[in-house]
This record gives structure tokens, sequence and C-alpha cells, in this order.
């Protein structure tokens, strides 16, 4: 009778863990343009497959990120309405890439550590591409 408790909860066990294995999530940011006169950017939805930051840099028709404006911190999921607090002024009409970075790499956890190039709390990329959309501050 224990034998069978155990291995019916053995089973239960890897079982939960198929699932989960099997359900990853795929990392992706979605926003529109919006108003930014409040000091904050915000994604309407994140996924991130592991703990990161949303962090938002300036860009132009270049379509290359600039310097970090603003970044909050994302968990593992997907989540809905993430809001960056603006670090510094950002203009009606200024193109702003809001992107999925990694936690890894850093020397402090929960600290947000990237720099332009640098491979701490680095950009993530799904085959080779960032994972980001660029908005207009209106």
């Amino acid at each position: 009778m224990i034998r069978v408790a155990l291995t019916a909860l053995a089973f239960t066990m890897a079982s939960g863990l198929s699932f989960a294995a099997g359900h990853s999530v795929a990392p992706d940011v979605k926003a529109k343009d919006q108003s930014v006169a409040n000091g904050i950017v915000s994604a309407s939805v994140v996924s991130a497959a592991e703990n990161g930051w949303l962090v938002v840099h300036r860009t132009d028709a270049e379509m290359k990120p600039g310097p970090v404006v603003a970044y909050a911190p994302l968990r593992h999921g997907t989540t809905s309405d993430v809001a960056a607090i603006l670090q510094e002024p950002v203009a009606s009409g200024e193109m702003l890439m809001l992107m999925v970075h990694s936690e890894a790499g850093g020397t402090a956890t929960g600290v947000f550590e990237y720099t332009l190039g640098a491979k701490e709390d680095g950009p993530i990329r799904v085959d080779g591409n960032l994972v980001m959309t660029v908005i207009t501050a209106l």
C-alpha cells in the first residue's frame, strides 16, 4: 500500500515537472504609442522566460537601442501593465524601444546593472533577434 502511494506520488511529481518544462514562456513585449507626460512608460503585456527587466531605450529611425531612460523588474511569466518610471525627460515625438533584458551576469540580484554594450543584465535574444517593440511618445 505504501509502495503504491509512493509510486503514485512520484508519477504525479514527474508529470508536474514535465508539464512545467513543456510550458516555457516565449519572451515578448507589447506596447502602444502613449503619452509620457506622467513620467511613466508602460507595456501592456510582457512575457519573460526568466526573472529580468523591462528596459526602455531611446531609439530613432535606425532602430538601434540607445541610452536607457527607464526600467522595471519583471518576474518569470506573463505580466500585464508593466510600468517603468522615466529617469530623464522624454519629449513628445521621441521614439522609445521597450526591451526584455535578463537578470543574468551581474554581481547583484535585483539590481539593474546594464549599461550599453555590457553583458550584465543584458538583452534577451530569440533566434538572434532582440525581444522588443518600438513606440512613439505622445
